[in-house]
């Protein structure tokens, strides 16, 4: 372990000098000892000089060590160095012995055996921390010290080779045994060192953790207002009192209007700088201590509370909308924003916090839904609605699934000659709670919880059934148009679910013909590569509910619309409103010098038919013929038909509206 050797280096370093200078002192020692039983001798003073040099080598690759980090970036490096450096100084005093004539271990050279002995000892005693560099030194040493009593061949040298042999077993076994006590007790340390340090620093976050928490407990961080959480609360508190001393309490939801294309088009910074600037507007308008919290997002309230609370809160919604009327700094230009804010009171609208903001969710969204810049209060038809439709969402699947979603038509006729023309197929749902489902709502639900497609699909394959069937009632060359929303085109590939489905009923994509909106047909980009798509298929195209938009005549050449459908609010009392007959026939005009033909709906009385007839149209639809029924009962009406319009027919268009 890292930390371990790290150790082991440090405890080596720290005794270095002592143990150097001690080592030398003891050289000398030995010299006198050597010089005064044999004399003064050259290998004596060359073993003296080896030896000190090996002690200077020592201290000298130590500050080495230390210089160079070594002993810190690389403890076992260092290590290794050092034992090499305790390998070289037990050698040398392991050759002593052999430097002697005649070495008398027992006799008058007892000194230097005790001297080597006691060198031994020393450096296991002093060296616990890392056993090799002390095994190193003393093994040496105490080797050669063996074997100078071997080579003497008597009993008494004998004895005491062998106390020195056990002596080496003590030596091992203290050495491992105390190496492994002072690594114990380092990791022991580095644990509870660790162990600190975590603490400190698991409190250091906590104190970190709980400063940031009580900053952002009340207020938000970028408006200053009170923020969801402590809306929250305040909401509850107030409502507890209010059913206490018998108020009323009245929130208000503040949303800004298309918010999201201000973050897109000028950039978050922008978006945060209009909060911020609505922030500081609700608190100049709203002066009497109600509550103004920010709730995320671009959404805001503001909680009443007291005497005629609800006169203030309608003040205070009045005079919010008034100053949102001032522009606001957006990036490098101004901008007037619009906010649209719902009104919910308890204990009027709702029991509880939950079902107060919910109820003044549903305002905030009719206000919307009704043109946005304005305030709406909350009633009991809002929440029946959200409950309807909330059950028509949940509901939806499963009927496309069982084919309770399924497909009425309504005939469109020739007015010349009253042939059958085509039909327009109408989505239907009779819900088994519900009752009626009106097709907005089921196409919003589709939109909402995904099944665009597959409510489009199962309209196409009740449109692809009907074009099969149609030759068999005498009908043929007549073509089917399917009804698709402006919004289906971002949301899947319209071309390739028709493909699919026309393919698996074996129906010709030339009797199919696809009615879209002008909206649509505005967005190339969208819905262009699709569309065009579709008309190389063979699919006919139609302009649904035609001169309710702003469409792009040279977009509408380059797709080859076969037809226009003329809005039915055009048909309304053309008989009595000469302005009506003008745009009529303005567009029956556009629709001949395109050679597209025009088709009108909504046509009631028999005096709008030949008003309509005379200006040109030649294809009509509308209650005056028939109502969307059910394909048996169309069966009938075709039947019926038949036999009152005379044989003579012409090819003809089957226009079909899906969802």
């Amino acid at each position: 372990m890292p930390a371990v050797m790290q150790a082991q280096v440090d405890d080596i370093i720290e005794g270095h000098v002592s143990t150097l200078a001690m080592n030398a002192i003891n050289l000398f020692v030995a010299l006198c000892i050597l010089t005064f039983n044999h004399g003064l001798q050259l290998p004596a003073l060359v073993w003296l000089a080896l030896a000190l040099s090996i002690l200077v080598l020592r201290r000298i690759s130590v500050n080495y060590l230390r210089g160079r980090q070594v002993a810190v970036q690389k403890p076992q490096s260092a290590l290794f160095f050092m034992s090499l450096g305790a390998a070289a100084s037990g050698l040398c005093w392991a050759a002593l012995p052999f430097l002697v004539d005649n070495f008398a271990p027992l006799g008058s050279d007892a000194a230097l055996v005790i001297l080597l002995g006691g060198l031994a000892a020393g450096s296991v005693v002093k060296q616990i921390g890392y056993t090799p560099l002390a095994l190193v030194f003393s093994l040496p040493i105490l080797s050669s010290i063996i074997f100078s009593l071997v080579r003497i061949g008597e009993w008494p040298e004998y004895l005491l080779a062998g106390c020195l042999a056990m002596l080496i077993y003590v030596f091992v076994r203290r050495s491992l045994w105390t190496e492994r006590m002072f690594v114990s007790n380092q990791l022991a340390r580095l644990e509870a060192t660790a162990l600190a340090d975590s603490l400190t620093r698991a409190n250091n976050d906590i104190l970190r953790q709980n400063t940031r928490l009580e900053a952002l407990a009340n207020r938000d961080t970028l408006t200053g207002l009170a923020n969801r959480m402590f809306f929250n609360g305040h909401l509850s508190g107030d409502i507890a009192r209010a059913v206490v001393v018998n108020e009323q309490v009245v929130l208000l939801i503040i949303d800004v209007d298309r918010f999201k294309s201000i973050n897109d088009t000028l950039g978050h910074s922008a978006g945060d700088t209009l909060l911020c600037d609505i922030g500081n507007r609700l608190r100049d308008t709203i002066t009497d201590g109600s509550l103004i919290a920010r709730l995320g997002g671009d959404e805001f309230a503001v909680v009443v509370t007291g005497e005629r609370a609800m006169e203030r809160a309608r003040n205070h919604a009045n005079r919010v909308l008034l100053a949102s009327r001032d522009a606001i700094r957006c990036g490098a230009s101004n901008s007037v924003i619009g906010l649209s804010i719902g009104l919910a009171a308890y204990p009027d609208h709702g029991a509880n916090a939950e079902e107060l903001l919910a109820c003044a969710d549903m305002a905030l969204y009719d206000a919307k839904r009704l043109g946005r810049r304005q305030m709406r209060e909350f009633n009991p038809d809002l929440k029946r609605d959200a409950e309807r439709q909330r059950i028509i969402e949940q509901d939806l699947e499963k009927a496309i699934e069982s084919g309770a979603v399924t497909a009425w038509f309504q005939p469109q006729i020739n007015l010349a000659t009253r042939d059958i023309a085509g039909f327009e197929a109408l989505v239907r749902w009779q819900h088994p709670q519900l009752g009626f489902v009106s097709p907005p709502e089921i196409v919003t639900a589709a939109g909402v919880v995904h099944l665009s497609d597959r409510l489009t699909a199962r309209i196409a394959a009740d449109v692809c059934l009907l074009s099969k069937r149609l030759p068999e009632l005498g009908i043929k060359g007549v073509t089917v148009a399917l009804n698709v929303s402006p919004r289906e085109f971002a949301l899947y590939s319209v071309a390739d679910m028709l493909e699919r489905v026309t393919g698996e009923h074996g129906v010709d994509p030339s009797l199919i013909e696809i009615e879209i909106t002008e909206e649509a047909i505005l967005d190339p980009e969208i819905a262009g590569e699709q569309l065009k798509r579709l008309e190389t298929a063979g699919y006919k195209l139609a302009v649904d509910d035609f001169g309710m938009g702003h469409s792009s005549l040279a977009y509408l050449i380059s797709l080859k619309i076969d037809r226009l459908k003329i809005d039915r609010s055009f048909a309304q009392d053309v008989a009595r409103f000469e302005t009506n007959q003008k745009l009529i026939s303005a567009l029956v005009s556009l629709g001949e010098s395109l050679s597209l033909d025009i088709i009108i709906e909504g046509v009631e009385t028999a005096e709008d038919a030949a008003i309509l007839a005379r200006l040109g149209c030649t294809t009509a639809q509308g209650y005056l013929f028939a109502r969307p029924m059910p394909v048996k009962q169309l069966e009938d009406w075709i039947a019926e038909h038949q036999t009152k319009t005379p044989l003579k027919r012409k090819t003809s268009h089957l226009s079909v509206a899906a969802p």
